[in-house]
């Protein structure tokens, strides 16, 4: 190349090439002082060129950094680049520049056509060395370590870390005196790059000699545009490869025959968070909202930072005081004098913060890394940006509901009664069966009924990939989810699969989907015979009805599918239930439990055979507990399922307890049989507190279980035991300490020899019971002004809610 440009070099020496860090503050200012004082007549930007039509956008007042440029392949909207630009990088200070001052600005990188078709060669390259390692063993050694250069300019110094060195040179850099050279900054660090280069080659980046084969090129063409009269932004790394004196012929040489993909290129909000990710112009930084900071204080940036700080900790209740910022301040500027620093950094304004403001714990320290060291900020673009329809019809649907995208993770609660809410649930739930995993349902902090649901959402810039690959199924959200669904019904091969597709369709709004996805579950639901694959159908078709009766769908065809599969579980799951293992025995209790709660929906939603179907399962339930030939976990909880909905009695489920421990039965089967009547449903520690006849039987069989058998058996009881709350497991333990009660007592405070433990009484004292009734009665809203007494609707009432 003629006229070889040089870092840092006026406009009469060339180009000047300005080499930065990506996301570096100090440089991002460097870089706008330097462009004042040279005022090209065109600036050279790496990046992706098909975003030069893209670049007027940045100057829209509604274009908020941090955004990205976004480049996918249009046939596979997966395959996707993102180039993150924040407010302080280097990048986005030229392109402002130069639109503010009318000057040309072009990105010179290779282009993402190029790039994304590359990167998915490696990656079937290396995944043919993954499948056939013996082929290519011995043709070359192991990848080279592609190598830091910012790390080893910092070793180089005797730091031993690369930020704090960067900060130090570089953001922390300033001038005594006059205003000192704009220009100079760059020349040392190409020199510094130039030695590097000189050292390790490539560095690790074999793809870079094409990038900057590409760039030489472009850099060439606009020389002869502009008269030499060009600025280049590009990384430091790059600097001495434009340098270099190469010929024209052996750039296009490097540039022959490189695949090629159709590409499109769009603008997206990108957030502080994702600007450490190592695509590309991630550069690992691990504090950009402490970048950020430095870049837009004017002056005094610990001063203004330790105030921030200050903020946020009162806002979480936390005492700081003007004293607290004061002495943190000094505290910070200390040990940047004992560590030998020119100015107070990151980690001395940290170890200030923990010292002063948090007492020492980092417990409110991570508070302020994840909210001002890392922050939470996401940016925002123009609507004039470029976006596949089914984006644009979901901002637009994000708007009217107002669900604005956050990058901050925030929980919501609806409530389905509510036009607004009902169509917020829609929307979160259509995008989950497209893929776009903006919410996730979690279990809601108050009601727990059908008519409310909470959510959890979280907006990641990779979601707008997400979206554009799910515009193959449609240009709108309800469009594109109904083929979508449609798609994963005929696809689907597992009854339990197309089941929970259906529970989907109807908490989504999907009414065209359901037919195809009717027609699938009753052609699998027909084909399966496997009980297992019908007892995994089943709740979710019982959760789906009752869903429908909430968001009033049509769901006959649903009741009548799921009442078939509840009659053919009645009938095929006690074989089932027979020869099993102790881990197939555990996955069928579970089924056993889906069912039951299954069966209790479906009796409401199909009132016609609510009694049949209810009966038949008892039936089903009392053969489970009654044979010995079914798995002792699968016993108990059937026996525990019964005496839980009042059809087994404390004497008959006593009995058979005796029976599943007596001496007879293997320690093992005895220990499964308590894990299934004791174990995981809740109140299974309350039921042997309240009944000691049930404890006691635990306690004996316990106390004979012969010592090289009790190691056997330790693991199932822990397991079931350790999942009572700690007062629960502290009163069994209390019990079993006193011992039996004496006299027959069955309460909680007989003791033995007739006496009772402290904080009980001997009888139930009635007036101190009938004390609780008025606040029982205002609580059930039963009437408080009858000066009669209570009729037997009242103490039925009140009876329930034992």
């Amino acid at each position: 190349m003629t006229g070889t440009p040089r870092p840092g070099t006026p406009r009469s020496g060339g180009p000047l090439l300005l080499g930065v860090r990506h996301h570096g503050p100090g440089s991002a200012r460097a870089v706008g002082a330097a462009l004042e004082a040279a005022r090209p007549g065109a600036v050279l930007i790496e990046g992706p060129p098909e975003g030069d039509a893209l670049l007027p956008l940045a100057a829209d007042e509604q274009m908020r950094p941090p955004v990205a440029l976004l480049a996918h392949a249009v046939d596979d909207p997966g395959r996707a680049a993102f180039w993150p630009l924040a407010g302080f990088s280097p990048e986005w200070i030229a392109i402002r520049w130069a639109l503010a001052h009318d000057v040309p600005v072009r990105f010179i990188d290779l282009p993402a056509a190029h790039s994304l078709a590359m990167a998915e060669k490696e990656e079937r390259e290396r995944e043919a060395e993954r499948r056939s390692p013996g082929e290519r063993a011995g043709e070359a050694g192991p990848a080279p370590v592609p190598v830091d250069p910012i790390g080893v300019l910092a070793e180089t110094a005797g730091y031993d870390d690369p930020e704090r060195w960067w900060e130090d040179v570089v953001e922390h850099r300033a001038h005594d005196g006059g205003p000192g050279d704009p220009l100079a900054a760059f020349a040392a660090l190409g020199e510094a790059m130039t030695a590097l280069r000189e050292v390790y080659g490539d560095g690790g980046h074999p793809r870079d000699a094409v990038r900057e084969a590409y760039m030489r090129v472009q850099l060439r063409t606009a020389r002869k545009e502009f008269d030499d009269d060009v600025a280049v932004v590009c990384g430091a790394w790059h600097v001495p490869a434009l340098e270099a004196r190469t010929t024209l012929a052996a750039d296009r040489a490097l540039l022959k025959g490189l695949p090629k993909v159709k590409t499109e290129l769009t603008w997206v909000p990108w957030t502080h968070q994702r600007l450490a990710r190592h695509s590309g112009y991630g550069a690992g930084i691990d504090s950009p909202g402490w970048y950020a900071h430095l870049f837009a204080s004017p002056d005094r940036p610990v001063e203004r930072w330790m105030t921030k700080v200050a903020g946020l900790l009162r806002d979480e209740d936390r005492f700081v005081s003007s004293a607290h910022v004061i002495e943190a301040v000094r505290l910070a500027g200390t040990l940047a004098a004992m560590r030998g620093r020119p100015l107070a950094g990151l980690s001395e304004a940290t170890d200030a913060v923990r010292a002063v403001m948090c007492e020492g714990s980092d417990v409110p320290l991570a508070l302020v890394r994840d909210r001002l060291i890392v922050g939470g900020t996401l940016g925002e673009v123009p609507d004039t940006a470029p976006a596949v329809p089914l984006q644009r019809d979901l901002t637009r649907r994000q708007r009217t509901l107002r669900l604005k995208p956050e990058a901050s993770e925030r929980d919501i609660e609806l409530d389905l009664r509510k036009d607004t809410d009902a169509a917020r649930s829609r929307l979160l739930h259509r995008l989950r069966i497209l893929g776009v995993g903006w919410g996730e349902p979690t279990e809601g902090r108050g009601s727990t009924g059908t008519f409310r649901e909470s959510w959890r959402l979280r907006w990641e810039p990779e979601l707008y990939v997400r979206v554009a690959e799910a515009g193959i199924w449609g240009t709108t959200v309800l469009s594109a989810a109904t083929a979508r669904a449609e798609s994963d019904a005929l696809s689907a091969t597992a009854l339990a699969d197309v089941t929970a597709l259906a529970e989907r369709c109807l908490l989504a709004g999907l009414p065209d989907a359901l037919p195809v996805v009717m027609r699938m579950l009753a052609d699998r639901a027909a084909l399966d015979t496997d009980v297992g694959h019908l007892a995994d159908a089943l709740p979710s078709l019982a959760r789906a009805l009752r869903y429908g009766d909430v968001r009033s769908t049509d769901t006959a065809a649903l009741g009548e599918v799921a009442a078939g599969l509840a009659e053919r579980i009645c009938v095929g799951l006690p074989p089932a239930c027979t020869g099993l293992d102790d881990e197939g025995a555990g996955a069928l209790r579970r089924q056993v439990d889906g069912v039951h709660t299954a069966v209790g929906l479906l009796a409401g939603a199909v009132p016609a055979n609510a009694d049949g179907l209810r009966e038949r399962w008892r039936a089903v339930l009392r053969k489970l507990a009654a044979r010995d030939t079914v798995a002792g976990v699968i016993r108990g909880r059937a026996a525990r399922l019964l005496l839980d909905d009042g059809h087994l009695g404390q004497d008959d489920a006593a009995r058979l307890m005796g029976l599943a421990l007596s001496p007879g039965t293997p320690p093992a089967d005895a220990a499964a049989w308590i894990e299934g009547f004791v174990g995981g449903a809740a109140g299974g520690g309350m039921l042997l507190i309240h009944d000691e006849r049930l404890l006691a039987l635990v306690d004996a069989w316990l106390s004979g279980v012969a010592p090289d058998t009790f190691t056997d058996v330790l693991p199932l009881l822990r397991r079931t035991f350790s999942a009572y709350e700690p007062g629960v497991r502290r009163t069994l333990g209390e019990l079993v300490r006193r011992g039996p009660a004496a006299g027959g007592g069955t309460g909680a405070g007989a003791v033995p020899g007739g006496t009772t433990a402290p904080g009980f009484g001997p009888v139930l004292d009635g007036a101190r019971a009938d004390a609780v009734l008025p606040v029982l009665r205002l609580l059930l809203g039963l009437d408080l002004d009858r000066k009669a007494a209570p009729t037997e609707n009242d103490d039925q009432a009140l009876g329930a809610t034992g």
